[in-house]
């Protein structure tokens, strides 16, 4: 992952429009968090396993009928900095019937999503943090972070206050139970492997 930061005198402003521009190689995506730029290489292919297992689950046992982009931007609050956040979650779930996702621009803002997702890379730090913080703030129901170092899922809930205000923990190879919408139980068993 590479990470290019500004020095704190240029004014936001030019972050946020360097960010814009950027142009990052075939596979790679740039994201804005905690303000720097953010540049993270392809994932590995334990990484794709796992959102394969999520989405097949997602699509196969949820109560409403889902839509799911994992390419397209969200540009959420930033918690303690004068500019928003733009990142690119693994995984963005959407009720079908709102039809958010469909003739949303590139970069959209978070109304109608049901829940992000995200799988831990080499620096799982924004995935833990800022990014959490970014999606309560933005009023995104539920976040499931899958953290590959810690072998364990986590489904933060109830956003408030600019995080969440419950958190469930599963082991991998235990179950966690996804609320409404979802209204099933995740198995990470496949996640082990």
């Amino acid at each position: 992952m590479l990470v290019m930061t500004r020095k704190p005198e240029a004014p936001t402003g030019d972050l946020l429009q360097d960010f814009l521009s950027l142009e990052t190689p075939e596979g790679y995506r740039a994201e804005l968090i905690g303000g720097n730029i953010v540049v993270v290489p392809p994932p590995d292919g334990s990484h794709g396993h796992v959102i394969e297992y999520i989405l097949r689950q997602v699509l196969r046992n949820s109560a409403e009928d889902m839509n799911f982009d994992g390419h397209r931007g969200l540009v959420i609050p930033a918690p303690g900095l004068p500019h928003s956040a733009h990142v690119i979650p693994d995984i963005v779930f959407a009720p079908a019937e709102l039809d958010v996702l469909r003739n949303a621009p590139s970069w959209m803002e978070a109304d109608g999503v049901a829940m992000t997702v995200e799988v831990t890379s080499s620096q799982p730090g924004p995935d833990r943090n800022e990014k959490r913080q970014g999606y309560a703030a933005a009023g995104i129901p539920l976040y499931l972070l899958v953290d590959r170092d810690l072998r364990r899922v986590t489904l933060f809930s109830h956003p408030r206050n600019n995080d969440y205000a419950r958190t469930d923990i599963a082991a991998f190879g235990e179950k966690i139970d996804l609320p409404d919408p979802f209204s099933f139980t995740l198995d990470t068993g496949p996640f082990t492997d």
